[in-house]
């Protein structure tokens, strides 16, 4: 049977498109810049915000991206005003935020399901959660065509980027942003936990394929289409679940990627090293020999 004559199917499979293709190009900056725990503690701390938007009737998104950007502002604050490093406040920030929106489900009961939340729920997409997933999708294509050079800028060398006169505290935030709302459009579609893979698996594996940023772009774009497509396919003649599926893929490719690598600096090692042999001229001596009479 194809299962793409079912409708739920082809629903899933362009959210998971959609999804992928913005988390791919986002991963390679983030991956750059240092940025996976930011994803991480983003993706965690907006919990409380959607159970908050949904007891109050808001769009879920309004919620999240609420809290993802106070997670966020709050580490930066700290940041600047203690001694403490960023990944130690990334792991107390993010955990309360995701402490408190456990409470607060606890608390509120409602249909908010938390395995969807945690899990996501790519068979369940509706047509509202597709279009906000095509809106962040193309959001993040505009930033990177328009603002692409200025961010790879960025990412490699704040410094420098400052020294050029580039609005970096600008640009942080808008890659900050774009980021909360890419995490926050995934989270229908493989949830909290399992959107900081797909925001870092890309990226992480075309990095180490391509030297050169735009072949990285592409690579990691292509590795992300191929696990959406080959992971919704293949979950359903497993029956698993598509998220799950989808980031095992992502881990693979990067397992396969990393062996390969390892396997070719080996190889590159017990390879014998050209020897350069010195080649001595020599100058044919002429020999007087005395001839006796």
């Amino acid at each position: 049977m194809n299962p793409y004559q079912l409708t739920f199917m082809q629903d899933a499979l362009l959210m998971a498109i959609l999804v992928a293709l913005p988390c791919a190009l986002l991963s390679c900056y983030l991956v750059l810049k240092g940025w996976s725990l930011i994803g991480d503690a983003v993706a965690h701390a907006v919990l409380p915000g959607l159970v908050l938007a949904n007891l109050f009737g808001l769009p879920l998104i309004v919620g999240a991206f609420a809290a993802g950007s106070a997670c966020a502002t709050s580490v930066h604050w700290l940041k600047q005003n203690s001694r403490v490093k960023e990944d130690t406040l990334l792991g107390i920030v993010f955990s309360g935020f995701f402490a408190l929106g456990l409470i607060l489900q606890g608390q509120f009961p409602s249909d908010l399901h938390l395995d969807h939340i945690l899990f996501g729920n790519l068979l369940g997409i509706n047509h509202q959660q597709l279009l906000t997933a095509a809106i962040t999708g193309l959001v993040v294509l505009a930033l990177v065509l328009l603002k692409g050079r200025d961010l790879m800028l960025l990412s490699f060398d704040p410094a420098q980027a400052s020294v050029l006169g580039l609005p970096v505290q600008k640009l942080h935030w808008l890659l900050l942003s774009v980021m909360i709302a890419t995490i926050v459009a995934g989270l229908h579609a493989v949830g909290i936990i399992l959107v900081v893979a797909m925001l870092i698996a890309p990226g992480v594996t075309a990095f180490m394929l391509s030297k050169q940023f735009s072949r990285m772009l592409w690579i990691a774009c292509a590795i992300a289409l191929v696990t959406a497509v080959g992971g919704v396919t293949l979950s359903f003649y497993l029956d698993s679940a598509p998220g799950p599926t989808i980031v095992l893929l992502l881990t693979g490719c990067f397992v396969v990627t990393f062996a390969w690598q390892q396997y070719q600096i080996h190889r590159n090692q017990q390879r014998p090293q050209p020897t350069q042999q010195t080649t001595k001229a020599t100058r044919p001596s002429t020999t007087h020999s005395a001839q006796s009479h």
